[in-house]
């Protein structure tokens, strides 16, 4: 059985899963699973230990990946050795989908792994910043790839700490230099 509960953050209701023992997930937006609202459930003292872990967290507090029962969705090797790879990433610091990729490949041994793969496999982590799928940057330093949009994204690494403004946003277009000549050539 699957059970559920509503995280009010200063970034959005969160919605919180778990099977009875574990959690299960953590998304960044309660309403795209229940639209209606979150149905009426069993409380659970997981649930308010999870609960005071993000009140912690979201005071500015560091947290671990480790401080809570957390159990994966199956899944293949690949995907579970990059979401315990994220588990590893600590608070505070950031690293690019390339060095997961490069730590993947050594892992599996493998000659080498493909970042946009690693990607992927960050996207789907199913337990949002208990497992810190957020401290993952592009290569070139662009901030992208967060399931719950770049802005909780930059929220999230700007409460840690991390200088979020040497970033490049995905959301602000990146100007070529032919962009720029034309429109210098409109006026």
């Amino acid at each position: 059985m699957e059970y559920f509960a509503a995280y009010p953050s200063p970034i959005g209701e969160f919605l919180l899963s778990s099977d009875g023992r574990n959690i299960t997930g953590l998304s960044t937006d309660l309403y795209a699973v229940f639209p209606e609202g979150l149905p009426t459930g069993a409380p659970l003292r997981l649930f308010d230990s999870a609960k005071k872990c993000l009140d912690r967290y979201f005071a500015g507090e560091k947290i671990s990946p480790f401080e809570l029962p957390l159990h994966f969705p199956p899944a293949g090797i690949f995907r579970r050795t990059v979401w315990n790879m994220l588990c590893e990433i600590p608070y505070g610091e950031l690293t690019t989908y390339g060095e997961i990729a490069r730590r993947v490949a050594r892992c599996m041994g493998m000659e080498k792994m493909s970042a946009q793969a690693v990607g992927g496999a960050v996207g789907s982590n199913p337990i949002a910043i208990f497992v810190p799928c957020h401290r993952v940057v592009g290569a070139n330093g662009d901030l992208v790839g967060y399931a719950g949009g770049i802005e909780k994204k930059e929220f999230l690494l700007s409460l840690e700490g991390v200088d979020v403004e040497k970033f490049f946003r995905p959301s602000r277009k990146k100007t070529t230099k032919r962009e720029k000549h034309s429109k210098q050539n409109l006026g």
